[in-house]
Order: structure tokens, then C-alpha cells, then sequence
């Protein structure tokens, strides 16, 4: 198969480029810089240039392949509501290409907000929350009415493994680094869910080779893991001391990442594995800090 993929040299999508390849597909990457198109060479994959803004790029880009990827995302949080208004275009543009032909789009979403204190089970269905826009999977249900196979494939919140300098983990690292101690809130029972990288880009390849129009399927290889044994592994890597903080004083330690370093998410891929046959084998999140792969 012939696949599109966006944000195909990004953390997840340089780790999809390369299932992908090594599964015997080809790949045709989106690619708005020339340091983007050399890495997406040296992995064996060709190049498109354009952006997720320059919709017909992405038109180009559907309409040359047998199915679509779309990973990418604008993570400019500065104009969040106006990123998630062009994550829903791109969808919406790519869906019109591939209309009435059954090709797979499998779009990327996430388990954090699925069923906040709960566990999130793929079946969940949210309402759309206008404090957090995004509307990646509201979007792939939109075009599955045009004869397009589209699902969604939910990110954990913790995507970890080597070369993440982006993610939950290195925000916590760099948190402790600045304060001098690894924090978490209250208790630090809330727990997340987590992914290695490989497994997720292994997932992205079986919805694509196999998912059914509207499904879901859940990224997370562990369902809870407490974000206070993040910390404590945190600060055993880094040497300092862990501490308790108060939750009216996350705001002020974590700044904007307060709301993440108190969600509550545990998230179940049951599911997942039994529609797809998913079975997540690399190193668990945990593990990863302790390896040390956030603190060399």
C-alpha cells in the first residue's frame, strides 16, 4: 500500500514512517522544510512538501496514495483553538479526496479527556468540549459519511521512548531541573496511561491495514500509572528530593501544565487488542526513566 502520512517526522510519526516501511508499504511524507524531506529520505520514504495549512498539499498527497496517516498536528498552544480549526480542516480535506473509495484516513486523537476519573474504554464517545477544541475524531466521523473509512487512533498522554524532548516526561524533568525537586500533586494517585512510541506507530499501521469506519482504538499498553511513581523515578534519575504540593499551588510549580500533572486518566486497550490483535511488547514508561533515557 501507498500511504500518506502527516507529521511523518515527528516523535510518533518518524516511528510510523519506519513501521510502515519495514511492513513492506511505501510511504509518501508531508514535509515543510528541506531538513524535514532529507530525514524522510534517509528513512526510505519520498517526499511531498507542504504544510497542514496548505490544503492542497494535503489534496496532493490523498490523492496520489491508497490510504492516509494523519499524524501531525501544529503544537502551538499559543492559538490552540485556531490549530484544532486547522486539524479539523485537514481531515475534512483529505476525507473529500478520498470519498466513495473506501481508502483507510486514520486520524489521531487522545485518552486523556476521554473519561477524565474513570477508565476510558474505546467504546466512550465524549461530547465536545469548547474548552479543549479539538476535534480530530468528530472530524473522521464526518467524512466516514463520504465513503471514507476513517477512525481514530487515541494517543496516550505519556508517549515515551528515546528522542522524546517534547512529551509529559521531559516537562516534568525540566520542572524538577528549574526547582531544584520532583513534584507531584496532592497525593499523586491520579494516574495516566502510557505507550511506548513503537508500539503506538505499530498500532497506526494495523488500523490502517484493518480498522472499520468510525472505530476507535486506544494507544495506552499500561492502563494507570500514578504520576507520584513518575516522580519519585524522576527524582531518583536526577538526585534530588520529591515533595508533595498543594493543589491550589500547581499553578504557580508547573505553570501551564498544571491541568495535565493533575488529570486523572486511566485508560483500558482491551478492545483494541482484540479488534486489531494489538499486543504492545517494548519497554514500559517507567522503565524508560530508569534507563535514564530522559535524564543523560
Amino acid at each position: 500500500m501507498r500511504v500518506f502520512v502527516t507529521g511523518a517526522t515527528g516523535f510518533v510519526g518518524t516511528a510510523i514512517v519506519q513501521e510502515l516501511i519495514s511492513a513492506g508499504h511505501q510511504v509518501l511524507g508531508l514535509a515543510r522544510s528541506e531538513a524535514s524531506a532529507q530525514k524522510l529520505v534517509k528513512a526510505g520514504a519520498e517526499v511531498l512538501y507542504g504544510d497542514l495549512e496548505d490544503l492542497d498539499s494535503l489534496r496532493a498527497g490523498a490523492s496520489q496514495t491508497d490510504g492516509v496517516i494523519h499524524a501531525g498536528f501544529i503544537h502551538d498552544f499559543t492559538r490552540f483553538a485556531e490549530v484544532c480549526e486547522a486539524d479539523k480542516k485537514a481531515i475534512t480535506t483529505i476525507g473529500e479526496v478520498l470519498a466513495g473509495s473506501d481508502r483507510p484516513l486514520i486520524v489521531t486523537s487522545g485518552t486523556a479527556l476521554v473519561s477524565p476519573g474513570k477508565l476510558a474504554t474505546e467504546d466512550i464517545i465524549p461530547a465536545f468540549n469548547p474548552a479543549w477544541p479539538r476535534a480530530s475524531e468528530q472530524a473522521a466521523d464526518a467524512v466516514c459519511a463520504l465513503g471514507v473509512r476513517a477512525a481514530s487512533v487515541r494517543l496516550s498522554p505519556s508517549v515515551h521512548g528515546d528522542d522524546d524532548k517534547h512529551g509529559f516526561v521531559p516537562i516534568l524533568v525540566n520542572t524538577a531541573r528549574e526547582k531544584g525537586f520532583s513534584a507531584y500533586i496532592g497525593e499523586g494517585l491520579n494516574r495516566w496511561n502510557a505507550v511506548h512510541r513503537l508500539d503506538a506507530a505499530h498500532l497506526f499501521r494495523l488500523a490502517l491495514e484493518n480498522a472499520a469506519a468510525g472505530a476507535r482504538y486506544h494507544a495506552c499498553a499500561e492502563e494507570a500509572v500514578t504520576v507520584r511513581s513518575v516522580a519519585e523515578a524522576i527524582g531518583k534519575q536526577l538526585d534530588m528530593p520529591v515533595k508533595s504540593i498543594a493543589p491550589e499551588a500547581a499553578a504557580e510549580h508547573f505553570g501551564w501544565f498544571a491541568q495535565m500533572a493533575a488529570i486523572d486518566c486511566p485508560a483500558s486497550a482491551k478492545l483494541t487488542q482484540e479488534r486489531l490483535n494489538w499486543r504492545p511488547v517494548h519497554s514500559t514508561l517507567l522503565a524508560d526513566i530508569e534507563n535514564g533515557i530522559y535524564t543523560r
